[in-house]
């Protein structure tokens, strides 16, 4: 099969279209034919730093599937080869979905809606579950709270205000002017534009804070948060201040990482279902230009999801 790879760490360049064994399930694992793998910022920021377990180059990137589940391993009983399913497997352990093939836990997948494109499947499963983990699991968001969701046009942050919208909740999103008119049309109540308004001047009595930017974002939000309010940080490395500020102001901070949920996922696509859910695709790219997906997707200037097909 074909795959992406990278022999050392660095720069998008590093990533190049070679081949390799196609991989055999495990017990209680699937084989999915991919049709589409997202691109997400862990992805990049993998490639240039190195995974969580250490391992050394070579290695594949990728999390994100979409596809058809092509054999099923010993024990495997809610899915037959056939299906059409979407998954986030083995995060944050390297998966290699940036390949024709790939193989998973099968409880970290779900079955793909009927009728959705898989381009727009392959760009739900990590974005997707981001948001509905902290809305839903985390925070508990309930009808007539108010959430303030940073990068609103990302890809988390597109899914996050539909999300918030869905759990009844009033929505405020950060973006730039030029991509207000498509936030508005998810179902922001809100949008702000964070080029000319301070962070601080966003409000003082929100519930939900949505980190997606980093750097001082979550730190500056701490002021727009009601007592017992909670900021939830999922990028890296937030600001070493964050915490001890958050106790001060009896606010929370819920530092954020994303798990692999086929119940999370079954929501997910529950909503698209239902019309109250929709995974924008701002570019679709083959594998072999991969190196050009991980450069549209470092600029920060991409609404909602890139997704690389075989």
């Amino acid at each position: 099969m074909r795959i992406v790879s990278q022999d050392s760490l660095g720069g998008p360049e590093v990533l190049y279209l070679t081949t390799a064994e196609r991989p055999q399930p495990g017990p209680t694992e699937i084989l999915v034919k991919v049709q589409a793998a997202g691109v997400n910022p862990v992805d990049w920021k993998v490639r240039r730093r190195g995974t969580v377990d250490d391992d050394p180059p070579p290695f594949t990137l990728g999390w994100d599937v979409a596809g058809v589940v092509e054999e099923i391993g010993v024990g495997v009983t809610r899915f037959r080869p056939g299906d059409a399913v979407l998954g986030m497997p083995r995060f944050p352990h390297l998966a290699g979905a940036y390949a024709e093939y790939v193989t998973g836990p099968s409880r970290h997948f779900t079955r793909a809606p009927a009728g959705m494109a898989p381009t727009d499947a392959g760009g739900l499963p990590l974005a997707g579950l981001t948001a509905w983990q902290i809305l839903v699991d985390t925070a508990d968001i309930r009808p007539g709270q108010r959430v303030l969701v940073h990068a609103a046009a990302g890809g988390v942050g597109h899914l996050a205000v539909q999300i918030a919208k869905a759990r009844g909740a009033y929505v405020l999103g950060t973006a730039s002017a030029a991509k207000h008119e498509l936030v508005r049309g998810l179902g922001a109540d809100e949008v702000i534009d964070y080029r000319t308004t301070e962070v601080a001047a966003m409000g003082t009595d929100l519930d939900l804070v949505l980190d997606l930017v980093g750097g001082r974002t979550a730190l500056d939000s701490l002021a727009t948060l009601r007592p017992g309010g909670m900021v939830a940080v999922a990028v890296t490395d937030p600001d070493e201040r964050l915490f001890a500020e958050a106790e001060r102001r009896g606010v929370r901070v819920a530092d954020f990482l994303v798990e692999p949920d086929h119940a999370g996922l079954a929501a997910l696509t529950d909503l698209v279902e239902r019309g109250r859910l929709r995974v924008l695709v701002d570019t679709v790219l083959p594998l072999a230009d991969a190196a050009r997906a991980h450069e549209l997707s470092e600029s920060g200037r991409v609404s909602g999801k890139i997704v690389l097909v075989p």
